[in-house]
């Protein structure tokens, strides 16, 4: 029995706190977005940022809730970047960053030295399908590096395209929750995905690529591969530079054709694993060059776009790409669980002589994506051999799940797990360089940045696609479109025309043509399969 100000859902006083409570805080009403906490959100746009460049403070509370949730949604899968395939293999440094000396902007040793091979393992993979979806489907590649430095190990996680959906990391969950299938429904739905995109005019230049051939890699051996963000070098003087990091593929770049992607996914799921297991198997090691584009610390106010924002490319023509190494795949893994599925990545881990910049999905991902491994692998993920790096580890971390090791040093007084201590610790490494020191004097804010400038860059990817590009650019937007509301289809017209005229008006011609979708849950295409479904096959008694 419960009294009348009690309930099994809670502390009910004076009909406050009861399941059916309908209290609302000051200008909320009953569609107004909150946390789990109930507090109404003001902004769901923008973390909290000094200046509206960056850096993100830790006590964005919203985000860390919104993100922490995120990244705990699937057990165990990944929720993005669940299909994948991986390599070992080496990378190999020219000791230069073009024709200079690289350590005049970086001490990381890895780059040192010419000829000097570091271990990596890389995982390819799609991002919104499941372990088991086809790799045919339109969508972006994950391309991401571990490198098992001699100062530890240093995570390069990007994908095949050189940008971004968005600039603001509080828009993430959001982002993939509406590429995901439908919640009720659990049926792919572009209606959804639209829906979100029509309000995120950031996304038109991704849209651009990843609805043209360059959304569907033939395999990936021959994608290129980019850090996306932008991260920074600093030299043994404390100086920092804006680095983005590209990989192009040796073995050139080819891309597919939907209808070329449909011939393949009729029968084989798995063709871009299979290309890369079977090519390392025969002795045709994939190879990437890797390349470096530099720009000065600052916020360059001559440029039209801020070079801390994922959504743009830098200029290759003011910003040349600088070959300062080659990467090589050899070696298959021994056990595809042990080793693809279980390796863990993660935006911060760096080393000496690489750093962050201020770009907020950087931040963001910097904190989401480690937090995530935590929880998907386990508190000692960085213990599994895929994980581990390949070098002296000492460290005063104990427990956890699954612990299988301690990682003391040898004449480590075991009694002593902290520091500062005099009877036996652990001790600090000396530096290897000064410490860089960015200055910040800006009041704490949630703005977008100054230069958005959402829709220039798409114009030109546009202009300089072949009119093969273009051609399977409008047909694969006019195909998922038109399962969309018409407001949805006006707004993402609207972002088209605002990058370029001919782009919003061949989306629009293509619409006005094109018969209307049954539903907004399929296209006319997947309608008609259903019903073939139904309508063919073999009947048989049961038994």
């Amino acid at each position: 029995m419960t009294d009348q100000n009690n309930n099994e859902n809670g502390t009910n006083v004076n009909g406050a706190g009861g399941p059916e409570d309908q209290r609302f805080g000051t200008n909320e009403g009953a569609d107004t977005l909150t946390d789990r906490q109930g507090h109404p959100i003001t902004d769901n746009q923008n973390v909290r940022t000094v200046g509206n460049r960056g850096p993100t403070t830790l006590e964005n509370y919203h985000f860390l809730e919104k993100i922490t949730h995120f990244d705990r949604e699937r057990v165990p899968e990944r929720v993005v970047h669940a299909r994948g395939a991986g390599a070992h293999g080496y990378f190999e440094a020219y000791g230069k960053v073009g024709d200079e000396p690289v350590s005049k902007y970086t001490r990381a040793k890895l780059f040192q030295e010419a000829g000097k091979q570091t271990p990596v393992f890389v995982r390819f993979s799609t991002v919104v399908g499941g372990g088991h979806s086809p790799e045919t489907l339109r969508d972006p590649r994950g391309f991401a590096i571990k490198f098992y430095t001699e100062d530890g190990n240093w995570d390069l996680v990007g994908n095949n395209i050189k940008i971004f959906f968005i600039r603001d990391p509080l828009k993430f969950p959001d982002m993939v929750h509406s590429f995901k299938p439908d919640p009720v429904s659990n049926l792919s739905d572009p209606e959804r995905m639209f829906d979100f995109l029509s309000q995120t005019p950031e996304a038109t230049h991704m849209v651009t690529f990843i609805f043209s051939p360059w959304g569907i890699p033939a395999n990936y051996r021959q994608m290129q591969g980019s850090g996306v963000n932008t991260y920074k070098w600093v030299n043994k003087d404390g100086q920092a530079v804006l680095v983005k990091y590209h990989f192009e593929p040796k073995q050139g770049i080819k891309n597919l054709l939907q209808k070329e992607a449909d011939a393949i996914q009729a029968t084989n799921h798995n063709h871009a694993t299979q290309d890369l297991y079977e090519a390392i198997e025969r002795g045709e090691h994939p190879e990437w060059e890797m390349f470096v584009q530099i720009m000065s610390d600052d916020e360059h106010p001559e440029l039209d776009f801020d070079p801390l924002d994922p959504t743009k490319l830098w200029d290759p023509e003011k910003f040349p790409f600088l070959p300062v190494g080659r990467l090589v795949l050899n070696q298959n893994p021994n056990n595809y669980f042990a080793e693809t599925e279980q390796v863990a990545f993660g935006t911060g881990v760096l080393v000496d002589g690489l750093d962050f910049s201020d770009d907020k999905l950087l931040q963001g991902r910097t904190f989401s994506y480690s937090d995530t491994q935590r929880y998907r692998v386990g508190t000692n993920y960085l213990q599994l051999p895929i994980n581990a790096p390949k070098k002296h580890v000492a460290t005063n971390q104990r427990d956890g799940q699954m612990e299988y090791s301690v990682d003391m040093a040898p004449g480590q007084n075991p009694h002593v797990n902290y520091e500062p201590s005099i009877i036996g610790g652990l001790k600090e490494a000396e530096p290897n360089g000064k410490e860089h020191e960015p200055h910040y004097d800006a009041n704490l804010v949630r703005q977008k940045i100054d230069r958005t400038n959402d829709f220039g860059q798409a114009g030109q990817t546009y202009r300089a696609f072949d009119d093969v590009e273009r051609d399977e650019l409008i047909s694969n937007l006019v195909g998922a479109l038109s399962v969309c509301r018409p407001a949805i289809q006006d707004k993402m017209i609207e972002y088209f025309t605002s990058a370029d005229p001919d782009y919003g008006r061949r989306v629009r011609e293509g619409l006005n043509q094109a018969p209307q979708a049954q539903s907004h849950t399929s296209t006319a295409a997947a309608d008609q399969a259903v019903q073939d479904a139904k309508n063919m096959g073999h009947e048989t008694d049961g038994y």
